[in-house]
């Protein structure tokens, strides 16, 4: 049976329709929020997957182009492969659902959200994140839900709930906040060094919206929810932990789980693990679950040692980092690099610096975001825990933690204006054992100043873990987990900053949510230790960015030039522009608002590149003097190119200051000659001299010479008297062939 549900979300009206489309699914929920629709559907499998210890859940966001009028590129014309903006969508709706299914749940569930129509102030994703939830909470799927999942900007010091198209452009802070009845469930932020304060108290003020939306999902669940079916649980029975406790004590498990080696620790529990499948060789109903008990065992004895005992598995307070070391200059010849060390995490990055032509294009549906200036990319190879196993380039935890260290990063960057560069960096992952999104992070921001990329400040980032008791007050916030502490706690809350404020914030749990004191400690914590990091850590190897860039990175000089000149520079079919690129081996951008940006590694060449471009824009003056290639000789005297498609002549008269018989006898094809222009007739046509008495030189009368600015600087005086070019040049090349009859 048809029903719509209506509610006000932010000024704008939410609806799901159930029971218009995907009848078939276990829950699916047509939404509308504003024009934005999406089609969000919950499946699951009737029998659970055999051979597996773990819940197997799949989220698509599905990003269809006809959603924004936009036919897909390509041969084939079909959505391809998912976009990065699809891939943290999916990560964002999954984290906060993941924890509400029942844990020992083995059937095959897929959340599925097909983005059909865009309404750029009505967020696809905001969207796709409450449908998800809808949808599995009015199926059958057994969920503990209902969840819901607010946005929050700042603009202006004021806190904007799901923020239109214009207001993300200008907001300080990009917050996602997902919630039960009770509880936080997860947290995703960008900011622009925003107080801890300020973020906690955006994050719950996102809370309260979830509890209206909670209300309104109820009201669908009691009028359309199915009831939840049965499922078939994997419980491992007590009488096999009594058993193996009989032949492991729990005093033996603690000592091969209290190492700060996790090759050592590993070693441990593989003998173990083959003690007790040894022991239980016969019994064909146990063997099978050794693996999963002995894992439940490790994760009981884990957290008993830091929730009752105080100890953590390598010895180290409750509130104590791992050992720290920074590096910079590991590669030579990469335009920079740094190295940061936590205990055994270790990420090495690469910074490598281009011209703004080289920044990332993006065909999605957000047609705010055409493109991508800053990259960062996060690789997690193989052997940087030990294993061995052929690379398939980055799935989505690689996307993810790539685009959290980005999100980091981001709000310190210097502007196009002041820096005109695209800029990727790249964290290679050379040992893993806890949090190296964010030694990933404190990495680039030290390969960023190394090479000499002038960010405001720098950056680093820390992640706390936790460990619950059996009431809200019992829990144990730890600061900077490594890799067994994450796999057997309850939370990995991770933040990145300044010493001013957060920049990004990523928030996984495993439990049904945070309380407010939670929260607030572990913020607390992560700033201590991001302040510290910085402080002892860090700035002793680099505090500020290096005032030049590496001899190996690309020079660019930028300079602003009449928009109508475009085409003068550029040429017909890109004959001008190419030639300069030729002649002096450099790379030249044009923006249509008259931005030049000339790129090369050699500045000598730069210059010339200049050099010649502000020829070509500027009109000849009288007194002006240039230094041009001889490239046409007549009788009546010798044409000088001054600029491509500009050129002047200088009579026989004023070849010498002695008298000249034949032209040829002072000039041939191909010198280069220093000339004055002696005037500029009414048709455009460019009288020069070359005789040492007309040669004086008028510092401002001299042709345009090359920006020596430092990267960035803006050359505005390269701006010509407003002249039709295409006019001018028909003027220019009329008046040339009626000066040569002349002279005939």
């Amino acid at each position: 049976m048809f029903k719509s549900f209506s509610m006000d979300l932010a000024g704008r009206t939410l609806t799901v329709e159930v029971g218009r489309v995907a009848k078939q699914a276990n829950g699916a929920a047509f939404m509308h929020y504003g024009d934005t629709v999406v089609l969000s559907t919950a499946t699951a499998s009737e029998k659970p997957r055999d051979g597996i210890d773990f819940f197997p859940l799949s989220v698509e966001y599905e990003e269809k182009m006809y959603a924004v009028g936009k036919i897909p590129g390509g041969f084939n014309k079909r959505e391809g492969k998912a976009s990065e903006n699809a891939v943290l969508t999916d990560r964002v709706i999954d984290r906060p659902m993941r924890p509400l299914f029942p844990k020992d749940y083995r059937n095959d569930v897929t959340l599925d959200n097909i983005v059909m129509c865009v309404d750029p102030d009505c967020s696809p994703e905001l969207t796709a994140m409450l449908g998800s939830a809808i949808a599995t909470c009015i199926s059958d799927i057994p969920f503990d839900g209902p969840c819901a999942t607010t946005q929050v900007g700042l603009i202006d010091g004021e806190f904007v709930i799901n923020p239109t198209s214009a207001q993300r452009q200008v907001s300080d802070l990009a917050l996602t906040v997902a919630s039960t009845r009770e509880k936080v469930i997860m947290i995703e932020a960008g900011a622009k060094e925003v107080p801890e304060q300020t973020m906690i108290e955006a994050i719950f003020k996102a809370h309260e919206v979830n509890q209206e939306i909670i209300k309104f999902i109820d009201r669908i669940v009691a009028e359309c929810g199915k009831e939840k079916h049965e499922y078939e649980h994997h419980i491992i029975p007590e009488e096999l932990f009594a058993a193996i406790r009989e032949i492991v004590p729990p005093e033996e498990m603690e000592e091969a789980v209290f190492t700060d080696e996790k090759q050592k620790r590993e070693e441990n529990i593989r003998v173990i693990t083959e003690r007790l499948e040894e022991a239980f060789a016969e019994n064909e109903e146990w063997l099978p679950l050794i693996g999963e008990a002995v894992y439940q065992y490790q994760k009981k004895t884990v957290r008993k040692m830091i929730l009752k005992d105080h100890k953590r598995p390598d010895g180290r307070r409750i509130d104590e980092i791992r050992p720290l070391a920074a590096e910079i200059d590991i590669l030579p010849r990469a335009h920079g690099s740094g190295m940061f060390t936590r205990g055994q995490t270790q990420i090495l990055n690469a910074c490598t610096l281009a011209p703004l032509s080289e920044a990332q294009r993006l065909d999605g549906l957000d047609e705010n975001e055409t493109s991508k200036r800053y990259m960062h990319h996060y690789n997690f190879p193989s052997f940087s825990v030990g294993e061995t196993k052929p690379s398939r380039g980055p799935g989505r935890r690689e996307i993810g933690h790539g685009a959290l260290a980005e999100r980091a990063l981001i709000p310190v960057l210097p502007s196009e204006e002041e820096f005109p560069y695209a800029i990727r960096t790249v964290s290679e992952t050379m040992e893993s054992n806890g949090s190296t999104s964010q030694a990933s992070i404190c990495a680039s921001s030290l390969s960023l100043m190394a090479a000499g990329v002038p960010i405001k400040t720098m950056v680093a980032g820390i992640s706390c873990g936790l460990v619950t008791g059996e009431t809200d007050d019992d829990y144990l916030v730890l600061t900077d987990i490594q890799g067994l502490e994450d796999f057997f706690g309850d939370m990995d809350f991770k933040v990145g900053g300044t010493h001013k404020g957060i920049t990004a914030i990523q928030m996984d749990i495993k439990i049904h949510g945070l309380t407010r004191p939670i929260i607030e400690e572990a913020i607390s914590r992560c700033r201590e230790a991001r302040l510290y990091i910085m402080d002892e850590i860090m700035a002793p190897v680099i505090s500020e960015p290096r005032k030049q860039l590496s001899k190996y990175a690309p020079k660019i000089t930028q300079i602003t030039i009449d928009p109508q000149k475009i085409g003068d520079v550029v040429g017909k079919q890109g004959k001008v522009i190419n030639g300069i690129i030729a002649e002096t081996g450099v790379k030249i951008d044009i923006e249509d608002d008259g931005s030049v940006n000339v790129c090369g590694t050699d500045q000598e060449m730069i210059d010339k590149a200049i050099s010649i471009i502000k020829n070509i824009v500027t009109d000849a003056e009288p007194g002006m003097i240039y230094t041009g290639k001889v490239v046409r000789l007549m009788d009546f005297g010798a044409f000088v190119e001054l600029a491509p498609n500009k050129d002047g002549m200088v009579h026989i008269s004023k070849l010498a200051e002695r008298r000249v018989g034949k032209v040829e006898d002072v000039v041939k094809i191909g010198d280069v000659v220093t000339v004055r222009v002696t005037d500029v007739d009414h048709m455009g046509r460019i009288n020069l001299t070359m005789r040492p008495c007309d040669m004086t030189v008028d510092v401002e009368k001299l042709a345009p010479q090359p920006d020596r600015r430092d990267r960035g600087g803006r050359d505005r005086g390269g701006r010509d008297r407003d002249r039709d070019r295409r006019g001018g040049r028909r003027d220019e090349g009329r008046g040339r062939r009626e000066s040569e009859e002349d002279n005939e």
